[in-house]
C-alpha cells in the first residue's frame, strides 16, 4: 500500500459527473480547475461504536464520495461553493482565524475543520488562496459518514493547494483530529478508512498506532446498503457525545474497582490493557462491578472520589453538561462484546468456513441487538428496516454509523439480490411517499471502494 494519497491522472471529458463539476466550477469562478480531490464514504460493516474506546472496527469504502474541484490562486481567500445548490457559498480570509461554530454545523464549517488541521499541522500563519466547488453523492446523514468524508477532502484539497506532503495515516489522524472542532468526539474509523481504503477488500482498522489490515469478504454475498430515511446530525445532538462520556465514566468506574490509577485513563480499551485481561474477562468484571440501573452524579462522584466540579470539567463534553443519569453498565458491556464479535467476524473472513456467510450474519445481528438493547443508539424505523431485511433473505442485517437514523447494512446471497432489493422496497419504502421519493438513492448495492485520491486532468 503507498503510504501518500495517490495522483491520477484522468480524461474529465469521459466522466460525466467531473465534466458536469467542471462545468460548474467554470461557471462560477471563470476559470478552469487545478486539480480536483475526491475521498469516500464507508460502511462499517461491525464494530459499532468501539473506535473512540480504542477498539478495532471492520468498515468498507463505499463507492458514494465527496468529490472538489479546486484552483489556487493569490485573491487571499478559501471560496467555497456546493454543486448542490440547497447549500450556500461561503468565503473566508485566508489571515483571518478559522473560526468554526459549533452550534451550527453547516456544510462549509467541516470543510474548514480540514483546512484547520492542515493549517496548524504545518504552522501556516497565510494559507493559499483557493476556489472550490464541493459535489457529493453520499446521501448526508445518513450513517455513511458524508460529514467526515468532507473533512477528509478538505485536508486532501488543502495539503495539495500548499504544495505540502503528508502520508495516509498522518492524513487521516489530522482529520479525526479535526473533525473535534466541529464537536463531534469521533474516534477515527470514518477518516482512517476514508484515507487508507482499497478497491475490493474491507479493513480491520486498529487505532494506536493506526493500521488497516486486508479483511477479504466471501464469495457468494454481498452487502446492501439501506437508508431509514431518518437524518441525524451527529454535531447537532448530544446522543453521540452521551455515549462517550458514559463510555469514559465507566473506564473510570472499572479501573478505581481493580485498584488501578484511573486518573491517565480514558478508554475501556486501556482499563482492558492495564489489567491485562481477555475481553471476557472484562465482561465478566462489567457484571460485577457496574449495576444496571443508571448511575447518578452524585454516585459517580462518590465512587470517584472527586467533586461536582471536577466530574463536569475532567468528563463532561460541552453539550452534555446537563446529564444526570448514565447507563454504564449497558455502554461497556456493548463496547467490550461488540469488540469481541470484530475479531470474531475477521477470523471467520480469514478461515473462510463452508458456512461463513452464515457465521457473519449472525454477528451482525447480535451487533444490531446490542445497539439497540444496550448502546440504545437504534430508532423505531431502523429497527423495523433491519426486520424487514432479514424477513426479505439477509443472512444477518444491523444499523451502521452513528444510529439514532440512518442506514442498515445486510449481508445478502448473491444469488437473493434482485429478490431482496425489490421485497425491501415494496415493503419498506414504497408504502411511504415520503421514503418512495428516496428510495432510488437509499437502497443500493456496495463494493468495497478505494481510498481519497487527487485527480489531475489528462
Amino acid at each position: 500500500m503507498a503510504t501518500n494519497p495517490p495522483k491520477l491522472k484522468t480524461k474529465i471529458a469521459a466522466n460525466e459527473r467531473m465534466k458536469s463539476l467542471k462545468e460548474t466550477f467554470e461557471s462560477k469562478y471563470g476559470e478552469s480547475p487545478l486539480f480536483y480531490a475526491f475521498a469516500p464514504g464507508r460502511v462499517n460493516l461491525i464494530g459499532e461504536h468501539i473506535d473512540y474506546c480504542g477498539y478495532s472496527v471492520l468498515p468498507m469504502a463505499i463507492e458514494q464520495n465527496i468529490l472538489t474541484a479546486v484552483s489556487v490562486n493569490d485573491s487571499g481567500k478559501i471560496q467555497l461553493a456546493n454543486a448542490n445548490p440547497k447549500y450556500k457559498d461561503f468565503s473566508v480570509s485566508c489571515s483571518e482565524e478559522i473560526a468554526i461554530d459549533r452550534d451550527d454545523p453547516q456544510w462549509y464549517y467541516y470543510f474548514l475543520c480540514g483546512v484547520k488541521g492542515i493549517q496548524e499541522k504545518f504552522g501556516l500563519n497565510h494559507l493559499a488562496g483557493m476556489s472550490c466547488v464541493v459535489d457529493g453523492t453520499i446521501p448526508p446523514s445518513s450513517g455513511l459518514s458524508s460529514s467526515s468524508a468532507l473533512v477528509c477532502c478538505s485536508g486532501l484539497v488543502t495539503m495539495e493547494a500548499n504544495q505540502k506532503s503528508l502520508s495516509k495515516v498522518a492524513l487521516a489522524e489530522i482529520c479525526a483530529k479535526s473533525e473535534r472542532y466541529i464537536g463531534t468526539e469521533g474516534g477515527g474509523m470514518d477518516q482512517s478508512i476514508s484515507f487508507l481504503a482499497e478497491a475490493g477488500t474491507a479493513k480491520l482498522i486498529e487505532f494506536q498506532p493506526l493500521r488497516a489490515t486486508d479483511v477479504k469478504l466471501p464469495d457468494g454475498a454481498v452487502f446492501v446498503i439501506s437508508n431509514c430515511c431518518v437524518e441525524m446530525n451527529k454535531a447537532a445532538s448530544s446522543h453521540y457525545n452521551i455515549r462517550v462520556v458514559e463510555c469514559r465514566i465507566a473506564t473510570k468506574m472499572l479501573a478505581q474497582a481493580r485498584g488501578v490509577d484511573s486518573s491517565r485513563l480514558l478508554k475501556l480499551a486501556h482499563v482492558q490493557m492495564e489489567l491485562k485481561a481477555s475481553l471476557e474477562e472484562m465482561l465478566a468484571l462489567v457484571a460485577e462491578v457496574l449495576h444496571p440501573e443508571p448511575y447518578s452524579r452524585e454516585e459517580i462522584c462518590k465512587v470517584l472520589g472527586i467533586t461536582s466540579e471536577q466530574f463536569s470539567t475532567e468528563l463532561l463534553s460541552a453539550n452534555t453538561q446537563d446529564m444526570t443519569q448514565f447507563k454504564l453498565h449497558q455502554r461497556a458491556k456493548h463496547v467490550y462484546g461488540e469488540a469481541a464479535r470484530v475479531l470474531q467476524f475477521k477470523s471467520v473472513c480469514d478461515s473462510e468456513p463452508a458456512d461463513a456467510t452464515r457465521l457473519l450474519g449472525e454477528l451482525m445481528n447480535q451487533s444490531h441487538a446490542s445497539c439497540r438493547d444496550l448502546y440504545e443508539c437504534s430508532c423505531p424505523e431502523l429497527d423495523q428496516l433491519v426486520d424487514i431485511c432479514l424477513k426479505s433473505g439477509a443472512v444477518g442485517s444491523r444499523l451502521t454509523g452513528a444510529g439514532w437514523g440512518g442506514c442498515a447494512v445486510s449481508m445478502v446471497p448473491s444469488k437473493k439480490v434482485e429478490s431482496f432489493l425489490q421485497a425491501v422496497r415494496e415493503e419498506y419504502y414504497l408504502p411511504d411517499p415520503r421514503r418512495a421519493a428516496m428510495e432510488k438513492q437509499s437502497l443500493f448495492v456496495s463494493k468495497p471502494g478505494g481510498g481519497a485520491a487527487i485527480f489531475l486532468e489528462e
